[in-house]
């Protein structure tokens, strides 16, 4: 799991992790940002991430085919050694989109994010999550931007959890929180669905 906040190098690490991880072998790029064509600064930084991508990788985007589930697609077989998902602050947009849920309240994703805590848990091959480190800074001023705030930081923590290391990138630095193999079977991940019954 690899935290970081815009433009600290967070994905440009992960990359060189995941080329590292492979070896030889196949890369699995899971992309999952909306392409937004009438943004040009937005289709730059898209086109800066593919370039950097070796040709002999194999690129999934999940925002632009509603079958290509992330969740499903860590459970998928696949030929890759290495699988990339970058990141999951933008999947975590769309997913919020997809279910109309900028005003409703906290949790109404649960199932897509235990989902996924699911999937990277039961992930056995080389897997590298890139994700926004939050609130390290002013209030957002706007509910939408406070949800966002909330949920990706509730979903960080759920997945450094079941993940064996994570790293903060700040600078283009790197700095290793945890660097164990996760405990699978010790149940201390808590679903967000009865976190609150206790």
């Amino acid at each position: 799991m690899v935290l970081g906040g815009a433009r600290s190098g967070k994905s440009a690490y992960a990359e060189e992790l995941a080329q590292t991880l492979a070896g030889p072998g196949l890369v699995r790029y899971v992309a999952t940002s909306h392409r937004d064509t009438g943004d040009q600064d937005w289709e730059q930084r898209v086109a800066q991430h593919r370039d950097r991508r070796p040709e002999t990788w194999t690129t999934f985007e999940t925002a632009h085919d509603l079958d290509l589930d992330l969740a499903e697609q860590l459970r998928s077989p696949t030929d890759a050694v290495a699988t990339l998902v970058d990141d999951l602050g933008t999947w975590l947009a769309v997913e919020l989109d997809a279910a109309a849920a900028w005003e409703l309240p906290r949790g109404t994703i649960s199932p897509q994010t235990d989902a996924l805590v699911s999937s990277v848990r039961g992930y056995r091959g080389a897997l590298v999550l890139v994700t926004p480190e939050v609130g390290l800074g002013v209030i957002p001023e706007t509910r939408s931007g406070r949800l966002f705030r909330d949920e990706i930081g509730a979903l960080n923590a759920r997945l450094a959890r079941v993940c064996d290391r994570v790293v903060l990138v700040v600078a283009g630095l790197t700095m290793t929180l945890k660097d164990a193999p996760a405990d699978h079977a010790c149940g201390t991940e808590i679903s967000t669905r009865t976190r609150g019954q206790a």
